[in-house]
């Protein structure tokens, strides 16, 4: 009878020269770069598997966040393996712990508050090293009146227009906990802007895109595109307004996943 054994790993990274984290043909993506090195730390390992507490888009960067990883033989010593492991992967992804788990655990299905944090500035284009953290809007903005329609987020809501394409089967209900729209003092850099912008949003049950979707309201309130009113009837779901606006994803990062029930 076949025995698997179940891990639990930790990771961080630098989404910007990814496609994503989800295998695909022709494109590097993350998780194909954990599998590869995993399967090169273990060598006798030719089933393993990496599953990810969810999965990001080409560009977007993760903080704090879990995979999955399925093997055929233990691990004995993990920090060992978590050591040799961090010293094959590339220097933009990051491996933090690893501990046992089991089967009961379902990375998937398991319920996640995850945190979202969206960086920003505006007015003159910055420094091309600031492409890779934050996104540039070379127009003016509103800010305060984006800080009011963060707070608007929040609740259990239906999120049908914050839904990238959806079809009459998607799940389009979920739940901000919190959202808020501040200067960004923790992200920093000599080569960063005088002033720059964070939102932070915490939730369960994130729809695909959501995050960019939200932001790319925020920013067209910001220059005045959109009315109050029109973003008002976004936040009712059976309106079934479609948006279209999708933020640029370099300036989105997970910044952490916390498992609700662990």
């Amino acid at each position: 009878m076949r025995t698997r054994f179940y891990y639990l790993m930790e990771i961080q990274y630098l989404g910007f020269r990814y496609h994503g984290w989800q295998k695909q043909p022709n494109v590097i993506t993350v998780q194909e770069m954990i599998t590869k090195t995993l399967n090169w730390v273990l060598p006798d390992e030719t089933s393993s598997k990496v599953l990810a507490a969810g999965r990001t888009d080409a560009k977007v960067s993760v903080n704090q966040t879990y995979v999955e990883v399925f093997t055929d033989r233990a691990i004995e010593d993990l920090p060992q393996f978590l050591d040799e492991f961090n010293l094959n992967l590339p220097a933009d992804v990051k491996a933090l712990s690893i501990e046992p788990t089991d089967a009961k655990f379902n990375i998937i299905q398991s319920e996640k508050i995850k945190e979202y944090h969206y960086y920003f500035a505006f007015g003159e284009k910055f420094h091309p090293y600031c492409a890779a953290f934050m996104c540039n809007i070379l127009a003016d903005l509103d800010v305060e009146i984006m800080q009011k329609a963060a707070t608007m987020f929040v609740g259990k809501k239906d999120f049908y227009s914050y839904t990238f394409r959806p079809n009459p089967e998607t799940q389009t209900n979920g739940e901000v906990i919190s959202c808020e729209l501040t200067k960004n003092t923790e992200l920093t850099a000599s080569f960063f802007p005088e002033e720059s912008y964070v939102v932070k949003v915490k939730g369960i049950g994130f729809k695909r895109n959501q995050i960019r979707l939200m932001m790319g309201m925020l920013f067209e309130l910001g220059q005045g595109k959109k009315a109050w009113s029109e973003f008002l009837a976004t936040l009712d779901g059976s309106n079934r307004i479609k948006l279209s606006y999708n933020a640029p994803a370099s300036g989105l990062q997970l910044h952490a996943v916390e498992f609700v029930n662990s």
